[in-house]
Formats: structure tokens, C-alpha cells, sequence
């Protein structure tokens, strides 16, 4: 390969831009050619490329946020606009593509994939859920961003002897909510993978107040239900006062862990060797704390499971 390039696509995420210089960095080493596609594949289509050097990706490592920028693009999902997308691949004489993203950026890589042109992805989503791989890139930031504004909340909610419902990011996954609910002890935690049982819950709530406890925090991902809603059916079914929190977009920003910096410049690296020996329809993963390379494919075709332990854990945890 002479030339290849590197695009981000889907929700930011925290190390994306540890990727995207791992990327190229690697790439540089063999004496290849790297370009940056701003924009995802909106960038793609209107050939908004950028040549990336040494120097343009350095001190990129610890920023948020993704320097290509992201958008989505309703142009690209119509056969039309893929088979556009492939003339401004060979228009600009790119080789191979790494795409650094989600489930969705990468059914888009595989339609290109499909067409004979060489993909490689590097799994980006604070949600922990893509199939394949036991981390994403910025996983590991978001937890510790939401872990932080939980502690503070709890100090609150002990202070005013409140009920907190903070709602957090993850519409058909509750990892995040999930290791936040083991990590800042919250008593309760509501996701998507399970059935809400709300005068279960009620019994909970009024089993620790009889028993002397004066607050608590129920941490729910946004795919069950929205907070106020949650908030509304605790006081019409067991009369339950609560305070709301959602945190939002904050979940997604700021500088990546050393975790995340490490596992995007691992994925990043390991994205560029696959493509250069002739790898495509794969993406970087990490698996049993090493790199390996598995299909795209499963990011859609199989649904990554919750750790049951966790669950179970903050059943027990919360007496």
C-alpha cells in the first residue's frame, strides 16, 4: 500500500484522536502515505481530505473530541452515494481505509468492503457495544467522567436525605450505567437489557428507608426510559420523591484515560498491520488484554452481553 486513509464517524468519543495518530504514525514508519477524511463520510463523499504528518498529529494524544471531526451522512447510506464514495477513493488514490467508530460507521465500511475496496475498523463508542471486542475506545474515560459527577451527587443526596435518578448515556446497552452503579455503590440501576420492575423496586426503596437509610441513587441508562418518566411512576406507585440528574454530553467529552490513550494507540496500530498485510472486513480488537483482528461484521450480527455478575453484584451490594 502507498497511501491510505483515516476517517471518524458516529458519536465522539474520548481517544479517537489517540487513534487517528496512531494511525498515522504507523503508517509514516512504513512509508506510507496517510490522509484524514474530515467529516465521516460526508467528508468522504465531498473528497474534504487533509494529508496528515508527524507533526500534524502531535500533541493530538490526550485531546477529546476527534480533530477529522464527525457527521453524519444520509447520502452515503443510498447505493448511490456508496458507489460515490468509492470514486473519491480512487480520484485521491487511497489504498485502504481505516474507519474509527461504531457499529453503524462500520455496516458503512462494510458496504465498501462489499465493492472490493480494504477497510479496517477501530471499535469508538463510550457505550462499551460493539460485539467482538471486551473494550471500545472511550469506554474507560466515559465511566470515570460519570463515576465522578455520581460521587458529588452522592454527597448531596446524604446531605438533603434524598432519592437521585441519574440517567446516563446508552440507548440499547447499559454497560455504562452498569459499571458506574458497581463503582460509585449506587443502590440501584436500570438497563435496557432488563425488564424495569417498578414495585420491585418501590419494595427496595421502602425497605431501606425502614431500615434507617435516608437516601439513595438509582443510575438508569437513557434507552429504558427518561429520568422524569422514571421519576413520575415512582411517585404515583409507591409515592417516592426524587431529585433528577442527567448528565448529557458531558459523558462523551474531555481527555481520554491513560487506559483509553493506550487502547486507541494499540487498535490504531493494530488496524494499520491488518491493512498492510492485506487484511479488510475486519477491526482492531481487544480481547483477553491483547490485539486481535476479528470481523466487522459481528459488531452488528451479534449482541455483546452484559456481565451477569455485575448485575447480581449491585443486588447484593445494596442491602
Amino acid at each position: 500500500m502507498k497511501r491510505i486513509a483515516v476517517l471518524t464517524s458516529g458519536g465522539d468519543a474520548p481517544a479517537m484522536n489517540a487513534a487517528v495518530r496512531s494511525v498515522a504514525r504507523s503508517a509514516i514508519f512504513r512509508d506510507i502515505e496517510v490522509v484524514g477524511v474530515r467529516r465521516g463520510y460526508e467528508g468522504l463523499l465531498e473528497g474534504d481530505l487533509i494529508p496528515l504528518t508527524k507533526s500534524s498529529v502531535g500533541g493530538i494524544i490526550h485531546r477529546g473530541g476527534t480533530i477529522l471531526r464527525t457527521a453524519r451522512s444520509e447520502r452515503f447510506r443510498r447505493p448511490e452515494g456508496i458507489n460515490e464514495a468509492l470514486q473519491q477513493l480512487k480520484r485521491f488514490d487511497i489504498d485502504g481505509l481505516v474507519v474509527v467508530g461504531g457499529d453503524g460507521s462500520f455496516r458503512g465500511a462494510w458496504e465498501l468492503v462489499q465493492r472490493g475496496f480494504a477497510v479496517v475498523g477501530v471499535p469508538a463508542t463510550i457505550d462499551n457495544d460493539i460485539a467482538g471486542t471486551d473494550m471500545t475506545i472511550g469506554f474507560d474515560t466515559a465511566l470515570n467522567t460519570v463515576l465522578e459527577a455520581v460521587k458529588k451527587i452522592r454527597d448531596t443526596a446524604s446531605s438533603h436525605d434524598r432519592l437521585f435518578i441519574i440517567e446516563v448515556m446508552g440507548r440499547e446497552a447499559g454497560f455504562l450505567a452498569l459499571e458506574v452503579a458497581v463503582a460509585s455503590g449506587a443502590e440501584y440501576v436500570l438497563v435496557p437489557e432488563r425488564p424495569v420492575d417498578l414495585p420491585r423496586l418501590c419494595d427496595k426503596l421502602h425497605y431501606a428507608r425502614k431500615r434507617g437509610k435516608t437516601h439513595s441513587l438509582i443510575v438508569l441508562a437513557e434507552g429504558v426510559m427518561a429520568a422524569h418518566e422514571l421519576a413520575g411512576q415512582l411517585l404515583d406507585t409507591g409515592g417516592y420523591d426524587s431529585r433528577i440528574t442527567v448528565l448529557g454530553h458531558i459523558q462523551r467529552g474531555g481527555s481520554p484515560s491513560a487506559f483509553d490513550a493506550v487502547l486507541a494507540s494499540r487498535m490504531g496500530a493494530a488496524a494499520l498491520t491488518g491493512l498492510v498485510e492485506g487484511q479488510t472486513g475486519v477491526m482492531a480488537a481487544y480481547r483477553r488484554g491483547g490485539m486481535e483482528l476479528v470481523p466487522l461484521s459481528l459488531a452488528w450480527e451479534q449482541k455483546k452481553e452484559l456481565n451477569t455478575e455485575l448485575l447480581d453484584l449491585v443486588e447484593k451490594l445494596s442491602i
